[in-house]
């Protein structure tokens, strides 16, 4: 296994790429004439945790996600010191990266859609948003759990669970932003200011990803004997 200095560096990278390509479509839809759409803005965070994660996963396991680690945290797939050390990095990675479409993408824009924060529908409530974003995260840790958390898995690389994040996009993103993924959320909210709904974007990724882990791994993975051994997500 790498050491915890390389896996650390493999989750920085990871999540800068979310963050910037991720808040970077957000920005550039928002760029006059060059609209792109809900579809194009998922279809790029898919892509971007596709082959983020389909070359880093044997690195680091590819997680780029605080919700994520946790959740392997939960079913004993990561060692706590080296969990704090991966969400550092995560949170690390995310604030470089929206750093970077802070001082790459046009201001006047950019702060139009607050550097590409994630925001609540004011149709729904804080408590459906952290219903919606536990449920679509709890999806998103299915796809890891079972694409990368069991030996008989097709080896697909990462492009099962950028799929499904695709699809979370879709459905979520008119309505909570679709974050998933608490560093997802800090790294834009720290350069726009905009902290208002942060607890949504670290509660519901948090418990989906933790219930989620916990199923697969105590249930539908029990007694396939296939789980792999190492931290691969």
């Amino acid at each position: 296994m790498p050491s915890l200095v390389h896996r650390a560096i493999a989750e920085i990278y990871g999540t800068f790429a979310l963050v910037f390509f991720g808040c970077g479509i957000v920005v550039m839809d928002s760029f006059p004439g060059a609209r792109v759409g809900l579809m194009s803005i998922a279809l790029v965070h898919a892509l971007v945790v596709s082959v983020a994660v389909s070359s880093t996963i044997y690195i680091s396991g590819a997680h780029f996600n605080p919700a994520v680690t946790l959740g392997m945290l939960s079913v004993r797939r990561i060692p706590a010191f080296d969990a704090v050390v991966y969400i550092a990095a995560q949170l690390a990675g995310a604030l470089l990266g929206a750093f970077a479409v802070t001082a790459l993408l046009p201001g006047a824009v950019g702060r139009l859609v607050a550097w590409g924060t994630p925001l609540i529908n004011s149709a729904v409530t804080m408590k459906s948003a952290i219903a919606i974003e536990a449920l679509l995260t709890f999806f998103l840790m299915s796809a890891v759990m079972g694409t990368a958390g069991t030996s008989r898995a097709p080896r697909i690389g990462g492009f099962g669970i950028g799929l499904t994040l695709f699809f979370a996009i879709m459905v979520g993103g008119p309505l909570t932003g679709a974050a998933l993924n608490p560093a997802r959320a800090f790294g834009p909210a720290v350069m726009s200011g905009t902290w208002a709904a942060q607890v949504v974007f670290w509660i519901g990724p948090i418990v989906g990803a933790v219930v989620a882990a916990l199923l697969w791994h105590h249930v539908l993975l029990r007694d396939d004997g296939a789980v792999t051994e190492e931290v691969i997500v």
